[in-house]
């Protein structure tokens, strides 16, 4: 479970926080976010600043002052193997050992008062990391070309780098710190960190990760884990979810000893290793399921989107069918009100009907498309317009419709038109006394 000040942050930013929590060992969550926070979430960098800054130079952003930034080098199980220097044998040693005592010991009490004083002259120049990689290749160039190249595999990369491989793999990450100026660094990488089975251990048990303290990269992380004296190893590893130094070996140590020795730390705390794996492969199948559930909502959520969706399209198409049709039937009510007005108005404007004795009138009888028959008298000077005027204003009569004679078979120009702009009367279309006359629907061409 997240801390709550982990509560509003992304899961990216929740991993870097925990991230920087185990590179440096700070217990405080909301010290590690505001550190964080002011390199703009950039882990690298903080770490280096921190690292910086208690080397004694300051922060770029001058916060106060905390303990040094290291792994978790305070538990009380830590392994710890120590080779002291093998005493003088004989008269002979032990009068070299005396006469060159005052020597070393008035050599080395002038070196460090030497770099004591020149602390207050110029800034140690190791306190400032500018560029930890360049550090680490350096220093392997340099053991290449003293060493030769059989020597184990370096991890190139910085040492915070090489701690988050090491968590995300769950592997063992050994750490030699080399001492340029001691007395046993040449003879421990020349014939124990070079000896082929030391090299077979280290590159198939762990990952390994070395520089010299002479540079930046190398002097801030002894300052992390302070070694006593030289050479010194440390093996780190992931214990209780946090990088832990697990073992310590300093001094000159044999080959055949380093290796009981890291064999020994390593199956001493295998277990720690398992049962992290264990525990990440019960959160990654937590996270599988999890996920796998997810995706499982959310496709039932876009099937039931879907179908919501579909619905309302179907809802959405039966309103306009209905809105279309209501439309329509609008439409052909107005059509129609608006076709009785013109009958009604065309049978009001229609001449009265002649008398059967007017020798001038024309009995005509129309045969509908219905079958009926339809009788009407009309005067030989009225314009065949009048015909059409009186089919129109029938109550049975279709729409549009044409009106033909059949002696001989013709068409009655009834309406205007290009050839018929005014229509000829009855007389001028040669209409007898006694006519019939067929009304064909043309209503749906």
């Amino acid at each position: 479970m997240a801390a709550p000040e982990e509560r509003d942050l992304t899961q990216e930013q929740t991993e870097k926080l925990l991230q920087f929590q185990d590179l440096t060992g700070i217990e405080s969550m909301d010290q590690c976010r505001h550190t964080l926070e002011q390199h703009n979430w950039n882990i690298e960098a903080a770490v280096q600043d921190r690292l910086n800054e208690q080397e004694g130079v300051p922060s770029v952003f001058n916060p106060p002052p905390s303990r040094p930034l290291q792994v978790n080098t305070a538990d009380h199980r830590i392994y710890s193997y120590v080779v002291s220097r093998p005493q003088p044998r004989g008269l002979l040693g032990w009068g070299y050992y005396l006469i060159m005592l005052p020597f070393r010991f008035t050599y080395y009490t002038i070196l460090d008062i030497f770099r004591f004083a020149l602390r207050f002259i110029r800034p140690d120049p190791r306190s400032r990391v500018t560029d930890p990689v360049g550090d680490i290749v350096s220093f392997m160039h340099s053991f290449e070309e003293k060493y030769g190249r059989a020597h184990p595999v370096f991890y190139q990369g910085t040492y915070s780098q090489a701690l988050n491989d090491a968590k995300r793999e769950l592997r063992f990450l050994l750490v030699y710190l080399h001492g340029d100026d001691h007395q046993d660094s040449d003879e421990f990488c020349r014939n124990t960190l070079c000896a082929p089975q030391v090299i077979s251990l280290i590159n198939t048990r762990m990952l390994f990760w070395a520089c010299s303290t002479n540079k930046p990269e190398g002097y801030r992380v002894s300052q992390a884990l302070r070694e006593n004296t030289y050479p010194f190893l440390a093996m780190i590893m992931l214990k209780d979810r946090r990088m832990t130094v697990v073992g310590r070996l300093e001094g000159l140590i044999q080959p055949d000893d380093l290796i009981n020795q890291l064999t020994f730390i390593m199956d001493a705390n295998q277990t720690y290793l398992v049962s992290e794996r264990l525990e990440r492969e019960e959160r990654n199948q937590t996270q599988v399921l999890r996920q796998q559930q997810d995706e499982a909502y959310l496709a039932s959520l876009r099937a039931d989107q879907e179908k919501e969706r579909k619905k309302r399209e179907e809802r959405e198409r039966k309103r306009r069918k209905e809105e279309e049709v209501q439309q329509q039937k609008l439409a052909e009510e107005k059509r129609r009100r608006n076709l009785q007005e013109e009958k009604e108005k065309k049978l009001e404007c229609l001449p009265p009907e002649p008398s059967p004795d007017d020798p001038e009138s024309v009995k005509i009888i129309f045969k509908l498309p219905n079958d009926s028959r339809v009788e009407r008298r009309f005067h030989f000077s009225q314009s065949l317009t009048v015909i059409h005027d009186f089919l129109f204003s029938l109550k049975e009569s279709p729409e549009k419709f044409q009106i033909e004679a059949n002696f001989p078979r013709r068409v009655l120009p009834c309406v205007p038109s290009e050839e018929w702009p005014n229509p000829p009367t009855l007389q001028e279309a040669g209409l007898s006394h006694t006519e019939v006359l067929f009304v064909q629907d043309l209503t749906d061409e």
